[in-house]
């Protein structure tokens, strides 16, 4: 019995959205639809759904290297039982997934590009800091957790400094929420941002005895000039890589459900899928019947989900240029009465918080 395009896109989406295995989506629809469809159908359907939205990903790629501020994360990942590495990157509108033999520069590289001068945020591997013309933020949410991490298993002595770093880095969490609140203004907030600083250099230049606090205070000078970004681009640049994370969360119940792909194809279908699927939920859109309309057509296809001012000037229309003219920066929390940045600041190609 042949199932149709609104069958296939829903074993698409239980094994890349909702991490089934291809047997366990199969048996899905056998118990649930009565439809009969093989594993091995399953599989065809993700290599042929991979195929028509190709030109998509390769479109979302674009948006990204073209985007003003990106968060950026990795993890393991198993491609015919060998190690690799599945890349993420989300921007406000898209994200964009693909997975590469290494976890060096050149692969960051290959997605972002080597020249990439917007605002990037990570959670501090040094790798990113390659990006010479990028502006960094690096994850406050990551030292958060380490500090209290450290801080659980440590004598009271050795527990001060992680606690103390804690400190100071919710300090800042709440400075940026005061200023977003209009409870200081932009000048109120630099100069007590100041202050943070000096206290964390204080912090930096003592000796520490503790192994894992010698560790930390390392990691943390090399930080140093990355911490507090967010501070001085309030609204503009976020604290955290949780962006990126929420998207690496599901990926990681994937793993732990199937182990990873069996071939090449396999993990460009993945991908591809991921970086299609992920973004249609972003931009709040049907998946489902995203699928189902890309499954219909009888050629790849360019899907709605890349933002207009991304896409080649044949895919768009002169009003979507006409907006694309005047680009608009999205913030966490937009608020048309409070200065995000000066000028000078807030351009992407500034140094001032690069890593050259």
């Amino acid at each position: 019995m042949q199932v149709g395009p609104e069958a296939v896109a829903l074993g698409v989406l239980m094994n890349k959205l909702q991490g089934l295995p291809h047997a366990d989506a199969a048996a899905i629809l056998q118990q649930g639809f009565g439809l009969t469809m093989s594993r091995s159908g399953i599989c065809r359907a993700i290599q042929r759904a991979a195929r028509k939205a190709e030109a998509t990903w390769h479109a979302l790629r674009d948006a990204a290297r073209r985007s003003t501020l990106a968060h950026m994360d990795e993890t393991g990942w198993k491609v015919e039982a060998q190690l690799r590495w599945l890349w993420v990157v989300v921007t406000s509108q898209i994200t964009f997934c693909e997975i590469l033999p290494g976890r060096g520069f050149a692969q960051a590289a290959s997605i972002l590009g080597a020249e990439y001068a917007g605002w990037l945020i990570h959670d501090g591997w040094r790798v990113y800091y390659k990006f010479l013309q990028a502006a960094h933020q690096s994850c406050v949410e990551h030292l958060l957790r380490r500090c209290r991490e450290m801080a659980e298993v440590a004598t009271p002595a050795a527990a001060r400094f992680p606690l103390a770093v804690k400190e100071l880095l919710q300090q800042g969490l709440s400075l940026r929420d005061r200023y977003l609140e209009q409870k200081i203004s932009l000048h109120g907030l630099w100069t007590a941002t100041g202050r943070l600083e000096v206290k964390l250099d204080r912090l930096l230049e003592r000796s520490y005895r503790e192994p894992a606090n010698r560790r930390l205070a390392q990691h943390l000078r090399h930080e140093r000039p990355y911490l507090f970004t967010f501070l001085y681009c309030p609204g503009l640049v976020d604290a955290t890589n949780n962006l990126a994370e929420r998207v690496m969360r599901l990926l990681v119940v994937i793993r732990k459900n199937w182990g990873g792909n069996r071939t090449e194809d396999g993990a460009r279908a993945q991908a591809i899928l991921t970086s299609v699927l992920r973004t249609a939920q972003q931009q709040d859109k049907d998946a489902f019947e995203l699928l189902v309309d890309l499954l219909r057509s009888p050629q790849p296809k360019l899907l709605d989900i890349v933002p207009p001012e991304f896409l080649p000037r044949a895919e768009s229309t002169p009003a979507d240029f006409a907006a694309a003219q005047t680009p608009v920066m999205q913030t966490s929390a937009p608020a048309t009465d409070i200065p995000l940045l000066p000028e000078w600041l807030s351009a992407p190609g500034n140094h001032l918080f690069s890593s050259a």
